[in-house]
């Protein structure tokens, strides 16, 4: 999940800590603010931690992370429940065939959207879902998920997306095509039962099924393009609120109570609070904490705050107070820019050894989060992560010298210039200023060209068009795995896994038809070890073709830091945030 925080070191004891959160109280005005927007609000493509906060209150799915005070560990906290569903498949209970391929899952009675009049949430709105994740206009960045697991989805997204190929398709045009054309592995045997044939075993497919992207979606949805102002306007809820203003990007976020919502049919969230009132603002993070500390704003929006108990020097961080680590930040490379110089190795290879990662590091150190240098593609606490370094530095702060050295072997003794997409923002102006400091000695000069966070997911780096015009050339993003435990997926394939669809996180447009191949290998293999195995050697060779610099593996952060009126503030897993549909406040 694409990952970005505006920060705070500071922490919240006592009455702030989830414990203290006492009996529940309703009613109120839960108020957030901060450099949050949104890359997209549509469930067919939203994709960055802000959005799913949001989401959260206004969708369901299947299976989803009950919220949780305690992420320390894994296997406990990224345990799917379920949502929509009535209980976990399992073999014995019939829900699970014997060979693994067969998932049947019933659904809950009286889950019922907000239309008019209010109707059930059926089967048939899961698939319809699960479609809509196709279309071209709008992709999902985490696609692979579901076409590598989900028997005829690949088959059927190809299909969508040649049919529209070099056009501007009407609302109608693409419900036409999703409901005339089937996928061969979901079938509704009735409206309370979802029937998902897969391609073969897959162990982590409740995981993939609790992603936002597998929300049900309602009929209504045909008659808008995805995400679009006219989709916005016309948001359905089968969760505890509903969208009731939205304005460009998410600026202003107003959520009300969904008065057809029951309790007794949602085992994941609640209905504290009356309304949730999201505004979007640059200001620093400094001004927004003294309004947390002075009653004026409740929780902090895209603004995090830590306090974990640091490893001392020399120890090896491992995932014991924090849930995993994040790729974040790391470098990537537009290899589709028509600047040539992003395309040559020797251009990567010289940025991968000018980088000092130890000083980004202590830039992120007002995070009180354990970091340090990253040398591979998949961090540590995720499968396939092993230590190596293919492009080492002296302690890690980079290596001007070399870096020169390699420029002048491949012709670029004048030196070149690269177009930077930059976050505006706080922190991450200061990484990128560190990064050019870095480049300009070895004769790479950055461009600035800057962006609000939600641009930068939602209309930028996801858009291939974007890239292949030239608007970046390198660009500094972050990722959070969408969940840790056995998550070998979960980090290859949105990142690395060819995908030149609208809506991608393979930002920079790697393709290796090799890599690829044995992405697909190793998760097909069931021998936890040779998986593991197989996913450092898909390591080993993004790292030769260098798409990406690596540059730190980030602590997964947590908030530790809002009002004081604010009771029971738990935390989804698979996001960075507090889980707003479980706060209530106290005056």
């Amino acid at each position: 999940m694409s990952t970005a925080a505006e920060t705070s070191s500071d922490s919240r004891p006592g009455s702030s800590s989830p414990e203290s959160g006492g009996e529940p109280r309703y009613g109120g005005t839960l108020r957030m603010l901060g450099p949050g927007g949104v890359d997209h609000i549509d469930t067919a493509s939203a994709y960055y931690a802000t959005s799913s906060q949001i989401l959260r209150a206004l969708t369901r799915q299947l299976f989803a992370y009950p919220a949780t005070g305690d992420l320390s560990t894994p296997e406990k906290a990224f345990a799917p429940a379920p949502d929509l569903a009535v209980e976990i498949p399992t073999t014995a209970n019939g829900g699970i065939s014997e060979d693994g391929r067969t998932y049947t899952i019933r659904l809950r009675s009286g889950v019922r959207w907000d239309s008019t009049p209010p109707r059930e949430v059926t089967a048939q709105d899961v698939i319809r879902g699960l479609k809509r994740l196709g279309n071209p206009g709008c992709g999902a960045g985490a696609l692979h998920f579901y076409t590598s697991t989900i028997e005829g989805m690949r088959e059927y997204c190809d299909a969508y997306r040649s049919a529209f190929e070099n056009a501007a398709p009407t609302p109608r045009e693409l419900a036409d095509f999703q409901n005339g054309h089937d996928i061969a592995g979901l079938h509704a045997a009735d409206d309370k039962t979802l029937v998902v044939r897969l391609l073969r075993p897959a162990h982590d497919f409740l995981n993939i099924l609790a992603m936002g992207f597998a929300s049900p979606v309602p009929v209504e949805y045909d008659d808008f393009l995805p995400d679009s102002a006219e989709f916005r306007a016309g948001i359905r809820s089968c969760a505890p609120y509903r969208l009731t203003r939205y304005t460009e990007r998410g600026q202003e976020i107003l959520m009300e109570r969904n008065d057809v919502w029951r309790q007794e049919t949602d085992p994941i969230r609640h209905q504290y609070v009356d309304a949730i009132h999201i505004t979007a603002s640059k200001e620093p993070g400094d001004v927004v904490k003294a309004k947390l500390d002075s009653g004026e704003v409740d929780l902090a929006w895209s603004f995090t705050s830590v306090s974990w108990a640091r490893p001392e020097p020399g120890q090896l961080m491992t995932p014991r107070s924090y849930p995993g680590f994040a790729l974040n930040p790391y470098i990537v490379f537009n290899l589709r820019s028509p600047n040539p110089a992003t395309s040559d190795l020797a251009v990567r290879t010289a940025v991968a050894y000018a980088i000092d990662k130890v000083a980004i590091g202590d830039i992120l150190d007002v995070l009180d989060a354990p970091n340090r240098p990253l040398h591979s593609a998949i961090p540590p606490g995720s499968a396939g992560h092993r230590e190596f370094n293919p492009y080492p530095t002296p302690g890690d702060r980079g290596d001007s010298a070399k870096a020169r050295q390699v420029l002048a072997d491949a012709g670029y003794q004048d030196g070149l210039t690269l177009v930077a997409a930059v976050r505006d923002i706080g922190i991450h102006l200061k990484v990128m200023e560190s990064v050019a400091a870095d480049l300009q000695e070895c004769g790479i000069t950055l461009e600035f060209r800057k962006y609000s966070q939600a641009e930068y997911y939602g209309s930028l780096l996801s858009d291939p068009a974007r890239a292949a015009a030239g608007e970046w050339d390198i660009a500094e993003p972050g990722f959070t795995p969408d969940w840790f435990g056995a998550n070998g997926r979960a980090i290859v394939q949105p990142l690395f896994q060819t995908n030149p669809n609208a809506g991608t996180t393979n930002y920079g447009g790697y393709s290796d038809p090799d890599v690829d191949a044995l992405i697909e290998q190793a998760l097909a293999e069931p021998d936890q070890v040779r998986a593991d195995d197989l996913l450092h050697e898909v390591d080993v060779r993004i790292m030769r073709d260098l798409p990406i610099v690596p540059i730190l593996a980030f602590a997964a952060m947590t908030s530790r830091y809002h009002g004081k009126r604010v009771r029971n503030a738990v935390h989804v897993p698979q996001i960075e945030f507090f889980d707003i549909t479980n706060v209530w406040l106290e005056d």
